[in-house]
C-alpha cells in the first residue's frame, strides 16, 4: 500500500506582537503553548489540545521564572558593583584573583567572598537568558510571517545597539579615557547576534534533515493511519492526515540538533582552557596561541590598555548563550506541567553541580591549577589537591575568562533558582516578588541606569567618607580611596535600589506603549 504523506499542520495561535527577546512574562501571550517543536506520543489522539496536567500552568505563568531570575540577577549584580563603586573591598573572591593563571596569596574578607560568589551567577545567567530569548523571539516572529532576512537584520541591529551603548557608557563614566569599554554589553551584543544566526541556521537544517530522514526511515503499518491533527485557528472542518513517519523524522532531527548544540556549548567553554597560554597552570611557561594584537585577543582574552578595558570577551562567553538556545527549544517544545519544569530545572542544576564537583576532585577544567598559595595550601603536603584545602579553595573559580568549573558552578546556581521560581504559585509570586519582576522585565534599562546611580553616589560617598584603601583600584591598578564600612555599603545599596525601582517601573510602562519593533522595547 503506497505511503500517504500529508501536510503537517500544527495549531500555533498567533503570539502577541509584543513578544520580545528581553522579557518572557510581560509580553508573552497566555495562549502561546507551542512554539518550537512538539513531539507526539505514539498513541496520543491530538484532535484537540489536551488540558494541562495537574499542577500545570499556562505559558504566561510558565514564563514567570525567567523574569524572576533576571530580576534576582540584577540585584546580585548591583551588590557586586556597589562594592566596586565604593571600593569597599577588592573585586574578587581572592585579592588579585579570578584570572587565568593568577597566583593568589590572600582571600577576600568573608562578606566579600560571599557576595562575589553569588554575583558569579550574573553574567552567565544574563547570557543564558539572552540565548533563551532568541528562541521566544524567533518563533513568535516566524508565526507573524517574518523572513529569515528580517530576523537576521534584527539580531544585527540589536547587537550594534548594545555595542554603542557600552561605548557611550565607557566614554561618559571615564570622561573619555576609555575608547572601548566592555564589562558585559559588547559580549552580550556579539553573542546575541551569533546565537540569533545560529537559531536561523538550525531552523533551516532541522527541516532539511527531517525530510532527508523521511526517505530512509522504515515504514510502519500505522504510518498510513489517518488521525485528525491539531488545526490552525480559522481552518474550519479541514483536517490533515497525520503521517507518523513524518513525526518520527521531525523528532529525530530535533533531538539530533539539540545534541549538536550541547556539543557546541561544551566545545565553546572548553576552548577557554585550550587557548590558555599556560593551560591554566601557574608556573608554566606561557605559549600564546593567538596573535598578540588586541583586535584578535579581545574576542577570547581579557584586554587592558591605555584606552581599552575589556573584561568579558564575547567568544569566551558564547557557551552560556548556546545553552540558553537549547533550553529555550526544550522549554517551548510542549506544554510542560509545572512539576515537569521544576523537576527538569532541578535535575539540570544537579547535573551541573556534579560536573563542578568533578572539576574539583579530579582537577580538570580549571584555569587556576597550582595558583592558590594561602597558608592552608603552603601547609599541605606536596601534590595535595589545592581545591580540598578549605571551603574557600573549593569554591574559588576563574572568571576571566570563565573556565569549566565556573561554567558548571554558575549554571548549577541559575538552574536552582529557575527551579525555585518555577515552583512558586504564579499570582502570589508576581505580587510578592514584584520588585524582581520590575527589575527583570527592564533589565537592560536597569543596567545602564544603575551604573550612573551607583557609581555617581559612590564617588560622592568616597569623597566624604573614604580613606586610603589597602588595595589598588581594580580599573586602573592605581592607589585608591575606599569606604570599608559595611553599614555604608548596605545603606548605599538600599538607596540605589530604592531609586531604581520607580525608574524601572516607569520605563516598563513606557515601553509597553511602543510598537513591537521599537528599539525601546529592547531595554
Amino acid at each position: 500500500m503506497p505511503r500517504r504523506h500529508a501536510k503537517l499542520v500544527v495549531m500555533l495561535p498567533q503570539p502577541a506582537a509584543g513578544v520580545q527577546e528581553m522579557s518572557f512574562a510581560a509580553d508573552a501571550a497566555p495562549e502561546l503553548e507551542v512554539l518550537e517543536h512538539r513531539p507526539i506520543p505514539k498513541e496520543q489522539n491530538t484532535t484537540a489540545p489536551k488540558p494541562a496536567p495537574p499542577g500545570g500552568r499556562k505559558a504566561s505563568a510558565r514564563a514567570l521564572a525567567p523574569d524572576l531570575l533576571r530580576g534576582a540577577l540584577t540585584v546580585l549584580m548591583a551588590m557586586d558593583h556597589n562594592a566596586l563603586a565604593l571600593r569597599t573591598w577588592p573585586h574578587g573572591t581572592a585579592v588579585n584573583g579570578e584570572m587565568d593563571s593568577a597566583v593568589v596569596h590572600e582571600w577576600n574578607r568573608p562578606v566579600a567572598y560571599f557576595v562575589r560568589t553569588l554575583s558569579h551567577l550574573c553574567a552567565p545567567g544574563f547570557t543564558f537568558l539572552l540565548g533563551m530569548g532568541v528562541v521566544y523571539f524567533g518563533r513568535s516572529r516566524t508565526n507573524l510571517g517574518w523572513s529569515a532576512a528580517q530576523m537576521a537584520r534584527h539580531f544585527l541591529v540589536r547587537g550594534v545597539v548594545l555595542t554603542l551603548i557600552t561605548e557611550a557608557i565607557g566614554l561618559i563614566l571615564t570622561f573619555g579615557q576609555l575608547w572601548f569599554f566592555n564589562i558585559i554589553l559588547f559580549a552580550l551584543g556579539v553573542d546575541y547576534l551569533l546565537v540569533g544566526l545560529l537559531w536561523l541556521a538550525v531552523a533551516r537544517t532541522e527541516q532539511t534533515l527531517a525530510w532527508a530522514l523521511l526517505k530512509v526511515l522504515p515504514e510502519k503499518e500505522k504510518d498510513d493511519a489517518t488521525e485528525p491533527l491539531l488545526q490552525a485557528r480559522g481552518s474550519g472542518d479541514e483536517h490533515a492526515a497525520l503521517d507518523r513517519t513524518i513525526m518520527r523524522a521531525a523528532d529525530i532531527s530535533w533531538h539530533l540538533h539539540n545534541v549538536s548544540l550541547m556539543a557546541l556549548a561544551v566545545a565553546t567553554i572548553w576552548w577557554n582552557i585550550w587557548l590558555s597560554p599556560t593551560g591554566g597552570h601557574c608556573g608554566a611557561e606561557p605559549h600564546p596561541l593567538l596573535p598578540a594584537s588586541s583586535w584578535v585577543c579581545v574576542w577570547f582574552y581579557e584586554v587592558k590598555g591605555p584606552h581599552v578595558l575589556s573584561g568579558l570577551p564575547p567568544l569566551a562567553w558564547l557557551s552560556f548563550a548556546v545553552l540558553g538556545l537549547v533550553y529555550g527549544r526544550v522549554i517551548l517544545a510542549r506544554a510542560w506541567s509545572t512539576r515537569a519544569i521544576v523537576a527538569g530545572n532541578a535535575l539540570a542544576g544537579a547535573a551541573f553541580a556534579g560536573v563542578f564537583v568533578l572539576t574539583r576532585l579530579y582537577r580538570f577544567g580549571n584555569l587556576t591549577e597550582g595558583c592558590l598559595h594561602m597558608p592552608e595550601h603552603d601547609a599541605a603536603a606536596a601534590g595535595a589537591n589545592q581545591f580540598l584545602a578549605s571551603a574557600y579553595s573549593f569554591f574559588y573559580i576563574a572568571k576571566y575568562p570563565p573556565d569549566v568549573s565556573y561554567w558548571a558552578f554558575s549554571m548549577a546556581g541559575n538552574f536552582a533558582l529557575l527551579a525555585v521560581f518555577a515552583a512558586l504559585p504564579a499570582r502570589p509570586a508576581a505580587r510578592a516578588l514584584k520588585v524582581l519582576l520590575v527589575f527583570g522585565s527592564s533589565a537592560l534599562f536597569f543596567y545602564v541606569i544603575h551604573l550612573f546611580v551607583i557609581f555617581g553616589f559612590g564617588a560622592a560617598a568616597r569623597a566624604l567618607l573614604g580613606s586610603p584603601a589597602s588595595f589598588q583600584d581594580p580599573l586602573d591598578d592605581a592607589p585608591t580611596i575606599g569606604v570599608p564600612s559595611l553599614y555604608v555599603y548596605w545603606a548605599h545599596l538600599t538607596l540605589a535600589l530604592a531609586l531604581l525601582y520607580p525608574l524601572c517601573q516607569w520605563y516598563g510602562a513606557f515601553k509597553q506603549t511602543k510598537g513591537p519593533n521599537s528599539i525601546w522595547r529592547f531595554f
